[in-house]
């Protein structure tokens, strides 16, 4: 679980990015918002923009975490804001990632595609399996934050 923060701590800035900003990156930040809002102040961002995938927004309203209200954004709109960590959440995202001014600490942990993943998928079941599996995986990843970050 999380540890409070010391009064003279401020919260980590930390983005999220992949390539449509639609699934995995949305996942991270909800994940952040509802596990470590204490300590880290999240953002998603793509590198283009494909709107909220609505298989992500169902499995992690399944987990608990509504991601409804969020959009998706190109990481152009959120250029003013000094990032401590940015977070390439998949390939795609790590060998496209812009230049970030500042001290931004660049990142990589890649997750799956779970859009690609379940383009062959017979049934809803099969469809949703890996966004469930993406979910749970993100998940464990957020719940480490941010302590693997600054041994990263």
């Amino acid at each position: 679980m999380s540890v409070p923060p010391s009064p003279q701590r401020r919260k980590l800035k930390v983005l999220f990015l992949c390539t449509g900003n639609s699934c995995r990156s949305q996942m991270a930040e909800g994940w952040a918002r509802a596990l470590k809002s204490d300590l880290i102040e999240p953002y998603s961002a793509g590198i283009e923009t494909h709107g909220l995938n609505p298989d992500a927004v169902r499995v992690m309203a399944e987990a608990g975490v509504d991601i409804s209200g969020q959009r998706s954004k190109h990481v152009r709109e959120l250029s003013a804001i000094e990032f401590d960590y940015v977070i390439t959440v998949c390939d795609h995202a790590q060998e496209h990632c812009p230049v970030f001014p500042g001290r931004a600490k660049i990142v990589h942990r890649g997750f799956d595609d779970p859009p690609r993943l379940a383009a062959s998928a017979a049934t809803e079941e099969q469809r949703l399996a890996p966004y469930r599996r993406m979910r749970d995986e993100i998940r464990a990843f957020v719940e480490q934050l941010p302590h693997i970050l600054e041994t990263s």
